[in-house]
């Protein structure tokens, strides 16, 4: 098994799991429930096992998994402060009484995947003890648990160890046999963003955060979404089957988001070929919170096989609205009107197939969000979108 990233075949050292031929879905707590170890004065929100089986639970009974979501996620602040007499990782007893083994047993046996956490550094961003100096043995740990997606941070270390440290985790996580699934935060902390490797993170991450932790806001989703627009043009030659860039988790179901700004992150996550990982309470949320999540026409255009990321194709001079385009593989398009300003009024967009990059004369446009045909337009397409952070996402069919 070889991948080939923007043509290079990787190295024997590349990874070699076969996972996340598309963008990996499921949910991660840590946007929502953080380093919350108090279980003693908040057993309804601390990151406890028993936080991860009901996650898992509603994902299997509520109809997540049916659409695809599968892992579920333990972020930092799981083990103990320090290693065991052995050397080896120790996960909170207070927090896990029978292990992340044994919680991972009870996640496989709702047919749902397991994933961990751990960072290159010497500490964790909480302050917990890193992998570096224990790499293999942690690795190995993690796979006889029966770990399925590793999560590795970057603090407490050097960027300038970490071309040799990630790709010294994705040998080891090859060594063990068992396909485990590699998020990497390896571009994140490099504040150059001209002197990435994104080639060579690429062969050895299936996907990796490019940018800061997102928070609960509008605010920090829309600047998320500026930022990947501005950058996104290189950025999403990397993405593909196997590897995906990472602009962080969906915050629908919490508390910063409105309706229509809810749709809009669901819809450029899905427009950049992101990975769709819920950070919320699915005990407590609301219904149109839950279409949202669960709508399989904008998740089919995320997790669409021919994995060719979107692009911003347009942005007005104000920056008050702007157009994505993404080729889909049976050769239609995906296309998001994005509006950002907040002048009152709904108004009508109106972008010419030229702009949007389409190739077609006249084509069927369907609206992902209504679940609606509306029939064959010729040359443009026209929209009403409202303001603050509200769009319109479409699925435009060529007619030969």
């Amino acid at each position: 098994y070889q991948r080939r990233v923007r043509g290079v075949v990787g190295t024997v050292s590349a990874l070699d799991n076969g996972l996340a031929l598309t963008p990996p879905m499921g949910w991660l707590n840590w946007e929502r429930y953080r380093c919350n170890t108090d279980c003693k004065n908040d057993p309804y929100n601390c990151i406890s096992a028993d936080l991860f089986l009901s996650m898992a639970q509603h994902i299997k009974t509520d109809g997540y998994a049916d659409v695809g979501y599968e892992y579920v996620n333990i972020d930092d602040c799981w083990m103990e402060r320090s290693r065991g007499p052995d050397g080896k990782l120790v996960p909170n007893p207070d927090l896990f009484p029978d292990g992340v083994d044994g919680l991972a047993k009870k996640i496989h046996a709702m047919g749902l995947k397991i994933g961990i956490y751990e960072d290159y550094g010497t500490k964790t961003c909480g302050g917990f003890p890193g992998t570096k100096g224990h790499v293999e043995d942690d690795v190995n740990l993690f796979a006889q648990w029966g770990i399925d997606s590793l999560k590795l941070d970057g603090c407490y270390d050097n960027v300038t160890d970490f071309p040799v440290g990630y790709p010294l985790v994705t040998k080891a996580l090859n060594a063990t046999g068992r396909p485990i699934l590699y998020s990497c935060s390896w571009p994140a902390y490099i504040r150059n963003k001209d002197t990435i490797p994104y080639g060579d993170i690429a062969a050895n991450c299936n996907l990796w955060r490019n940018y800061g932790d997102i928070q609960d806001s509008w605010g920090s989703v829309a600047s998320i979404i500026n930022w990947f627009g501005d950058n996104h043009g290189d950025l999403a030659s990397y993405a593909g089957p196997g590897h995906w860039n990472d602009p962080d988790m969906l915050l629908i179901g919490d508390y910063g988001l409105s309706e229509e700004q809810s749709k809009t992150q669901m819809a450029l996550w899905a427009m950049m070929a992101a990975p769709l990982y819920m950070s919320n309470d699915l005990r407590n949320i609301k219904q149109w919170q839950k279409d949202i999540l669960m709508n399989q026409e904008v998740i089919n255009v995320n997790q669409d096989p021919l994995g060719k990321a979107g692009r911003r194709v347009l942005q007005d001079p104000k920056k008050h609205y702007e157009y994505w385009t993404r080729i889909l593989a049976d050769g239609s398009y995906a296309v998001v009107f994005y509006r950002k300003d907040s002048g009152g009024l709904p108004r009508t967009y109106k972008a010419t197939f030229e702009q949007l990059k389409i190739e077609a004369k006249s084509a069927t446009v369907r609206d992902l969000y209504l679940h609606r045909d509306l029939g064959v337009m010729t040359g443009s397409i026209s929209a009403v979108v409202p303001p603050s952070g509200s769009c319109r996402m479409f699925k435009v069919t060529p007619i030969q």
